[in-house]
């Protein structure tokens, strides 16, 4: 089974840095960085507005703990957001190379 995880950063910089390092660990087939999201969200008693950069990761289902730890271990927030969603469907040539590129290394 493969997985969509919705991902978001305050920057560029660390989004970039975040998505390089989850393709070349094979964590994800790829990486998607889509900027300018306009967030609203209950902070500490309060309601913050801010401008987040958006990843969106394809990979095995079975990934996701481990890209949702190297994830937290880079983020800079305190609680990140990192939502996975099951691939029910799609492309069957496009969900075999997700699972082609995300096999682990043993």
């Amino acid at each position: 089974m493969t997985s969509f995880v919705y991902m978001t950063c305050g920057n560029r910089a660390e989004a970039e840095n975040i998505g390089t390092v989850l393709v070349e660990r094979r964590l994800a087939a790829c990486v998607n960085i889509l900027d300018n999201m306009h967030s609203l969200y209950w902070w500490e008693g309060k309601v913050e507005r801010g401008e987040e950069i958006v990843l969106i990761a394809k990979t095995r289902r079975e990934r996701v703990d481990e890209l949702t730890e190297a994830v937290r271990a880079m983020h800079e927030y305190e609680v990140p957001c990192v939502v996975a969603l099951d691939i029910e469907g799609g492309n069957p040539s496009f969900l075999n190379w997700i699972r082609n590129e995300t096999r682990s290394k043993d």
